[in-house]
């Protein structure tokens, strides 16, 4: 486990950011202790400084996995959020939207989400936003980016995409070997 070079903590930060925005020091410096960001095997992990601790022990070839994996790093050195920080990011997000029970199933299915299906939106919410995709019942369901602001949603086609797909809970079926 390493410690981010400048480059991988610049691009990392960049995509949480349009995700959660200024929020993301409560994700370091939480009530129930500090946590932080490592790296292992391209993959970035979220911990506490206690189990850091503990894992340092351990050799990186006995160690699968620590803490939650927040995404990789592709071979082009892009950051790719992954399902599995979504119960992180959620609480801090800064734009939001619901999308009707209706349309809960194709998004879960990897679909992009269209006019028809959005049930409300954050407030000013500009265009090619990062977005936690939640149902009517305010459980997280996905990340995506909004594909127009949230005046040009109210006079947009039925048929037109609002927010394109980027990760959904469904992973957990579809994407099970490839998520640690």
């Amino acid at each position: 486990m390493k410690r981010l070079n400048d480059e991988q903590t610049k691009i990392f930060f960049e995509k949480l950011t349009k995700y959660i925005g200024t929020n993301v020091k409560f994700l370091l410096d939480r009530p129930d202790g500090t946590y932080c960001f490592r790296e292992m095997n391209r993959r970035v992990y979220y911990m506490s400084e206690r189990i850091l601790k503990l894992a340092e022990n351990l050799s990186e070839e006995h160690l699968i996995a620590v803490g939650t994996c927040f995404g990789k790093f592709t071979k082009s050195n892009k950051f790719m959020l992954q399902i599995t920080a979504l119960n992180y990011l959620a609480p801090y997000a800064q734009y939001k939207v619901w999308i009707k029970s209706s349309a809960e199933q194709q998004y879960l299915y990897g679909n992009h989400i269209n006019k028809a299906g959005l049930g409300r939106i954050t407030e000013n919410t500009p265009q090619h936003q990062g977005v936690i995709v939640l149902s009517m019942n305010d459980i997280p369901l996905g990340f995506g980016v909004t594909a127009k602001s949230t005046t040009d949603c109210k006079l947009a086609d039925p048929l037109v995409t609002v927010c394109f797909h980027q990760a959904d809970i469904g992973e957990y079926l579809r994407s099970e070997d490839t998520l640690m």
